[in-house]
Order: C-alpha cells, then sequence, then structure tokens
C-alpha cells in the first residue's frame, strides 16, 4: 500500500506551452542539425516538457518527407527523418504544419533519440529537456539513515544529503564510508538525468547469496547544481528499506518513480 507522497507536485498541466528563453543546439552524426532561440516547451504529460522548435531553424537538407500525414490534438502532423551522410533516423521530425495553438504552427517535434546530443546553450542535456518548473535542491543534514534489505544492513550515517526534486520523492545520499560494502558490489548499469547528469555506476545487493540488482546509484561527476553528492550513493526506496531519525520512508506510488 502507497502512502501519499510527501512532496510537492508537478505544476505544469498536459498541453501546457511556454516559450524556452535558452539557445537549444542538436547534434546528429557530428553536425549540426538544429540552432535555435525562439523553441517552446510544450507538456504533453505533466512530468516534462518536449521541445517544439521553428522548422525555419532546422538545417533543411537533413529533413527527408516520409510522405506520411498524421494528426492529433495538438493539430496536422507531416512525418520526417533525419539523414546526415550515411546516418539515418527514420520518423523522428513531426512537423506541425496546422495546429489549434498558433504559436505551434510550423514547428517541429524532435524525438530525443532522432539526435546524438542536445545542448541548453554550452552544457549538454541528457534524456528529455528540463523543466522550468523543477528545482533540485542537494542539502547536507545530520539526521540517521539506515538503510536494510530483508534485515541485511546496506548503510547506515549521520551525514547524508538529502536531494529534493520536484515531483519526485526525496532520495538520501550517503557516504561510501558509511555503506556496508560486504553487502554490494559494483554493477555496470549507467543511466542519466537532465538535472543530475550521468551516473558512475550502480550497486546491487547480497542477500543470502542471491543478487539484488541494482538497489542503489551514484554520481561522480554530477552537475554543478547538484555538487553536494558527488560520490555519494543513493538507495531506491522502492527497493529497499530506508529509515529517518528511526521512521520508515513509504515507497512513493508507482507514477513518481524514475
Amino acid at each position: 500500500m502507497h502512502d501519499e507522497p510527501r512532496f510537492p507536485p508537478m505544476i505544469a498541466k498536459t498541453d501546457d506551452v511556454a516559450p524556452v528563453p535558452r539557445r537549444i543546439r542538436g547534434y546528429l552524426a557530428g553536425q549540426l542539425v538544429l540552432d535555435t532561440t525562439a523553441a517552446l516547451y510544450v507538456w504533453e504529460w505533466p512530468y516534462y516538457p518536449q521541445y517544439y522548435v521553428p522548422v525555419a531553424d532546422l538545417v533543411p537538407e537533413v529533413l527527408v518527407d516520409e510522405q506520411k500525414s498524421l494528426s492529433n490534438r495538438r493539430g496536422s502532423i507531416r512525418v520526417h527523418g533525419l539523414r546526415v551522410g550515411g546516418t539515418y533516423r527514420p520518423a523522428a521530425v513531426k512537423v506541425l504544419t496546422d495546429s489549434p495553438i498558433a504559436a505551434l504552427t510550423n514547428t517541429a517535434r524532435i524525438d530525443w533519440a532522432g539526435l546524438d546530443s542536445w545542448f541548453e546553450e554550452d552544457e549538454q542535456v541528457f534524456v528529455h529537456p528540463r523543466s522550468p518548473y523543477v528545482r533540485v535542491d542537494a542539502l547536507r543534514s545530520s539526521r540517521i539513515v539506515r538503510v536494510e534489505l530483508d534485515g541485511v544492513p546496506l548503510a547506515a550515517t549521520n551525514s547524508p544529503v538529502l536531494l529534493f526534486e520536484t515531483g519526485l520523492p526525496t532520495r538520501y545520499y550517503v557516504p561510501r564510508t558509511d555503506l556496508r560494502l560486504e553487502n554490494l558490489i559494483r554493477s555496470a548499469t549507467v543511466s542519466e538525468c537532465p538535472y543530475k547528469g550521468t551516473t558512475s555506476g550502480y550497486y546491487s545487493a547480497i542477500v543470502d547469496g542471491t543478487v539484488r540488482p541494482d538497489v542503489a546509484w551514484t554520481y561522480d561527476f554530477p552537475t554543478s547544481q547538484v555538487l553536494p553528492i558527488a560520490g555519494l550513493v543513493a538507495f531506491y526506496q522502492e527497493k529497499v528499506s530506508i529509515s529517518v531519525d528511526g521512521v520508515v520512508v513509504p515507497i512513493p506510488p508507482p507514477r513518481h518513480q524514475r
């Protein structure tokens, strides 16, 4: 049973549109294919937006009209692929040829995986655009955090860093010196976050001789906004039991897990 989440909800609503004040660039096969200062945030669901960019700000020769039309609540769509040299990404671009939202007419929605890399100003962004309504704070704390799995201790500390990210459960980052390393092994798993960067690795737990995969993760080189978590390890409260000052942290509802 899930308790009600004790963190602020996302403020944006589905189909909200807002201007992007940042320069957005995208690359495919080493070539710049997108450069704009006139992108729009469009929330296709409340948790984060997508970029919609003026078609005029795409390098025209990379677009391949696939002669396919679609429609959705945002308007009429023409499907395009992206080609740079021998690299082709089919159906990667949805061009809104007409929209009931005037600002979206003649904009393109590019699949995130349609490009090799995306940049906001000169910083690379991973996974999806950063929402302007999301705040991420990493705060040092003296609260007592304990982590265990089926009664097997994994960590205990009185110097955690608590990471607060809008719309998501609090994460508790533990110094590596406070881990029970005899019950943990490193994993080769890597993941990315638009707000924190690329993980340096994951940890799996060993319980009664069984490996429980990827119960924790670490960032050795996080983004500048969350530098206090560098080198610390956070555990999924969805996979282990975490207590803070003796109170067990509730498992967040599935819609808030990420």
